[in-house]
């Protein structure tokens, strides 16, 4: 028997907030922790440097920001209504994040060395955090109503149908 889908269309019961939350959760957690070995310095101030790590600026600071963005995530897409909550939300935190990016060029907040993937990455972040929080469902009684229940709903049609015919053809003997 094949994979059970949600109304709202998700494989194996998860939404596209889940989906999100999970795998960006995982993707957060792991450049979080692998960011500390281009850089582990917690200096702050005007024009604050980092090193750069597959093309993203980072210190420890920054990557602090996506260990707790990914253990956020992570927890959120256990649940329906978390992870579309937790999607909006985080989706227009990174696109506050990416205006102040934007518009200072070289840091955030004097915290956060960035450059233009920095930039890139959490305008992206936030476009699919957000779409995918306002596709998703947030009723977690849904997650019961699968397809299967459908072929259920369809077995005991196609026995009251039967049970109908072996009457008739009894009657009619």
């Amino acid at each position: 028997m094949g994979q059970a889908k949600t109304y709202d269309g998700g494989v194996g019961g998860r939404t596209p907030a889940q989906w999100y939350c999970l795998l960006g959760g995982l993707a957060l957690l792991l450049a979080g922790i692998l960011g500390f070995l281009a850089d582990a310095s917690f200096e702050t101030g005007d024009g604050v440097q980092g090193d750069t790590f597959i093309g993203f600026e980072v210190n420890a600071i920054h990557n602090l920001v996506h260990v707790a963005s990914g253990l956020v995530l992570v927890a959120a897409a256990a649940k329906r209504a978390s992870a579309r909550a937790v999607a909006i939300g985080f989706g227009l935190v990174y696109g506050l994040v990416a205006i102040i990016g934007l518009i200072d060029g070289s840091d955030v907040l004097g915290l956060i060395p960035i450059n233009g993937p920095d930039n890139a990455l959490h305008v992206a972040l936030a476009a699919l955090g957000i779409a995918a929080g306002l596709m998703s469902s947030g009723d977690d009684r849904e997650r019961r109503r699968t397809v299967t229940e459908g072929s259920d709903e369809a077995r005991f049609a196609r026995d009251r149908r039967s049970t109908a015919r072996a009457e008739r053809s009894t009657l009619d003997r």
